[in-house]
């Protein structure tokens, strides 16, 4: 069933002794605004969903080599070597149409299809615009980031005398201590009619949501250091809406208890606007 009502989401999480988005033109420190803010990309909070997406049976096309499901080393090359695609080589409006159905991620997200060369006329250049548009996550306070050395105490090849030990390598790692994030999010019906994206899609993402940070464990971020607190599904009465967006999002306010390390969630609820609230996930 095609998506019959607007929706709205937001997200808040918590992050503890652990790096949620490294920069890497500052040497992977976590990212933070001019005013000491701290960041999530909207980029890499799509990768942590794909990832989750694929732990929950969704077939993605934009996969990261280290959760690779098939044989495909790019994007060419699982878009080429789809039967259906290239059976509808030529008809790039039946070609966008698969490739919504085929992938949770472009019915959702979309993508831009650009491959070849501009003079041949083999070249696939197909924009999809997706439906699900999420906000970088940006923290409630400014977030304190601490900063240790770290050395690699092992020889990376063997050198010309193998028994003997090469020098340390040293490094830096880096992590925010504590911080409380908050990212927005929208579905839109208009452009979920395009590409597909129904009721049934959206359940999924916002199981998706509820546990983004299932599959995202590294040594930046250990099991646990991540959490949602809590995920916040606003369901309109229309496919337009009967409030904007940022109505919707600014009924939200995460802050924190003056004179206390804690922080309190408040929605003020507007009418006729259905709310549905997941906690303690």
């Amino acid at each position: 069933m095609s998506l019959k009502n607007k929706i709205d989401f937001a997200v808040v999480f918590s992050v503890k002794k652990a790096n949620p988005n490294g920069d890497p033109l500052n040497g992977n420190r976590p990212r933070v605004d001019y005013d000491g803010y701290g960041e999530v990309s909207d980029v890499c909070l799509k990768r942590k969903l794909r990832n989750r997406l694929q732990s929950l049976g969704q077939e993605i096309f934009v996969q990261s080599d280290e959760n690779r499901k098939d044989e495909y080393r790019s994007l060419k090359d699982r878009f080429d070597k789809n039967d259906e695609i290239k059976a509808a080589k030529g008809d790039r409006q039946k070609q966008a149409k698969i490739a919504c159905k085929t992938w949770y991620d472009v019915r959702a997200f979309g993508q831009v299809f650009a491959f070849g060369k501009s003079d041949d006329e083999n070249s696939v250049s197909i924009g999809i615009r997706g439906p699900v548009t999420i906000q970088s996550a940006v923290s409630v306070e400014p977030v304190d980031i601490s900063s240790m050395q770290i050395t690699k105490s092992v020889n990376l090849e063997t050198g010309k005398d193998p028994d003997k030990k090469g020098s340390d390598t040293m490094g830096m790692k880096h992590r925010v201590d504590f911080g409380v994030y908050v990212t927005y999010g929208s579905i839109n019906c208009q452009l979920a009619e395009i590409t597909g994206f129904s009721e049934s899609d959206a359940e999924i993402l916002l199981e998706a949501l509820k546990t983004m940070f299932m599959d995202d464990v590294s040594s930046a971020r250990p099991d646990g250091s991540m959490e949602i607190l809590k995920v916040v599904w606003w369901k309109h009465n229309s496919k337009s809406g009967q409030y904007s967006s940022a109505k919707v999002h600014r009924s939200l306010v995460v802050q924190k208890k003056p004179s206390s390390k804690d922080y309190e969630i408040k929605i003020t609820k507007l009418e006729g606007l259905h709310l549905e609230e997941y906690e303690d996930l």
